[in-house]
Parts: structure tokens; C-alpha cells; sequence
């Protein structure tokens, strides 16, 4: 198997998007004290260009999917994928982060999971911490909030929808005061006998 440097990544990744490519970068530093080297490729892509440019990235080496972060920048919520290729080859692993930008009066986008099963539990975090419809979802139940969450409060937005301060609680109000620790070290252990 022939590795592909970070630069040949993005440019197999890009050429994946097609019209869908927005932007590509590579950074490589040394970290820790042995200098090991971290590598890593983020393109920025449409939503119509996610599956094609994954699975290219699959037929490149099966990535080891990371997590599915986010950031809420106002007017539209990023979808950051991390992948690892190269995984388990030591010092020979990339990082490869897929962004896509969702405005927010059409938050949805596909399912992974056809490509990378793995990416389910941070799909249906999507969905109830950030309002995103997964679309084909193959498992689309709530897995972190109970059932009884309001619909419509997405704890992850910085928007109307996020957390309303009424259901923000106060801690001191809640009657745990009665819990209050006692200042005293505890007793030591006594030391079994020896024989």
C-alpha cells in the first residue's frame, strides 16, 4: 500500500468534491517532547459533497472516525467529521477533517453510517443537542436526553432554540444544603497484622 502525503489527501479529496470543494489546508508540526509529528488535512465542503469525498477518503484507507464536532456560528451550525487514516501504521496517521457548513433554516444532512457504521452515536447526538436531521438515520432515537426533553430546545445552539433560563436550575435552591460534607479528615486505615 503506497501512503499518500497530506497534500496528495487533499488534492484526491478535492477532486472527490468537485463543485462541492470550498477549501483545503495542511498543517504538520512536531509535538511532545520526542517531536512526534502530528499531520493533518481540513477541507471544507458542501453537504452534497460529504458521502462522495468520504467514501473516496475510504478507498484511500478505511478512516477511523474520531468524532463529529460542531461549532454554532450564528446564522449556520459547522459539522466538523475527524477521521484517522493510516491508523494503527505508527507514525504514520493523518488526521482528515471534513467541514461542512448547515444554514439554519435547513439543518439537515446525511447519514454516514453506510460508509462509517461507527458514526451513529455522534449522528444522533447531532440531532438532540444541535436540532439536525440526519437524513436516513438508520437508528434516529434520543440516546442523551430523556424522552421527556422538550422538542424544539437544542442544549448545543446559542440561539432561541439552546437552553431557555427557566430551565436552568440553581443548584443552592435545590435543598442539597442538607449535604454539606463534614470538615473532618477520615479516620486512616488501619494496617492489617503482620505474621
Amino acid at each position: 500500500m503506497k501512503l499518500l502525503t497530506p497534500q496528495e489527501i487533499a488534492d484526491t479529496l478535492q477532486a472527490a468534491a468537485g463543485a462541492g470543494f470550498i477549501s483545503a489546508r495542511c498543517t504538520e508540526w512536531a509535538e511532545g517532547a520526542k517531536g512526534r509529528k502530528s499531520r493533518q488535512v481540513w477541507l471544507h465542503i458542501t453537504r452534497e459533497a460529504l458521502l462522495p469525498t468520504l467514501r473516496r477518503l475510504a478507498d484511500i484507507h478505511y478512516p477511523h472516525v474520531s468524532v463529529i464536532a460542531h461549532a454554532d456560528t450564528g446564522a449556520q451550525v459547522d459539522l466538523m467529521y475527524h477521521f484517522y487514516i493510516y491508523w494503527g501504521i505508527p507514525r504514520e496517521e493523518i488526521l482528515v477533517t471534513l467541514t461542512i457548513s448547515l444554514d439554519k433554516s435547513d439543518l439537515r444532512t446525511p447519514t454516514i453510517t453506510g460508509i462509517i457504521p461507527g458514526a451513529l452515536t455522534s449522528e444522533r447526538e447531532k440531532q438532540e443537542m444541535l436540532g439536525i436531521e440526519v437524513v436516513d438515520i438508520p437508528d434516529g432515537r434520543r440516546l442523551f436526553l430523556p424522552e421527556d426533553f422538550p422538542e424544539g430546545v437544542y442544549p448545543w445552539r446559542k440561539d432561541e432554540t439552546g437552553i431557555p433560563p427557566d430551565m436552568v436550575k440553581e443548584l443552592w435552591a435545590t435543598g442539597r444544603d442538607s449535604l454539606q460534607l463534614d470538615d473532618t479528615p477520615p479516620a486512616p486505615t488501619p494496617e492489617p497484622p503482620t505474621a
